[in-house]
């Protein structure tokens, strides 16, 4: 297994620089498997959303779903990416709405991970605390509520007082 980074997941997708494109043509064409972690899945999404190429979210679906059809490409958990890639491409919001913001692919990358996080390590997942709004719409993705501590800081006030 190898691993690549975002610029050469991107010189991959864009094939914008010939000379690269090949090398990475290469790469892909060895056979090994190839991982693409989730920080270099969400630079990819970042930086084709972002001002240069300015992908829409259809689009950005679609580079997506097709890194999953590609047969040497791993990632770190595909269920998970699978499940925030579901959640990003069924929000509501679209750019046409002017008003909604869209949920980001980051944000239910970030979601569906620490669901995954927490069922491996045998707890239940008592929400994301989020201020965005947009992520705010995706299941388990709540605002932080006044007065609410985190538990292990009420544990250590607890084991303090019996001291």
């Amino acid at each position: 297994m190898i691993a690549v980074d975002t610029s050469v997941l991107l010189r991959y997708l864009l094939q914008d620089d010939e000379e690269q494109a090949a090398r990475v043509a290469n790469i892909f064409a060895a056979g090994e498997a190839i991982l693409v972690t989730d920080v270099v899945l969400v630079e990819t999404v970042w930086t084709l959303s972002g001002r240069r190429y300015r992908l829409p979210k259809a689009q950005l679906v679609a580079v997506l779903e097709r890194l999953f059809s590609e047969p040497s490409i791993r990632f770190e958990d595909d269920e998970v990416v699978w499940r925030a890639l579901h959640a990003y491409r069924s929000d509501g919001a679209t750019e046409a709405t002017a008003s909604a913001k869209l949920v980001g692919f980051a944000d239910a990358l970030i979601v569906f991970k620490a669901l995954r996080t927490a069922a491996s390590d045998g707890e239940l997942l008592d929400g994301v605390y989020t201020f965005d709004a947009a992520m705010q719409r995706l299941p388990h993705a709540v605002a932080p509520r006044e007065g609410v501590t985190w538990p292990s800081a009420a544990r250590d006030d607890e084991l303090n007082e019996l001291r």
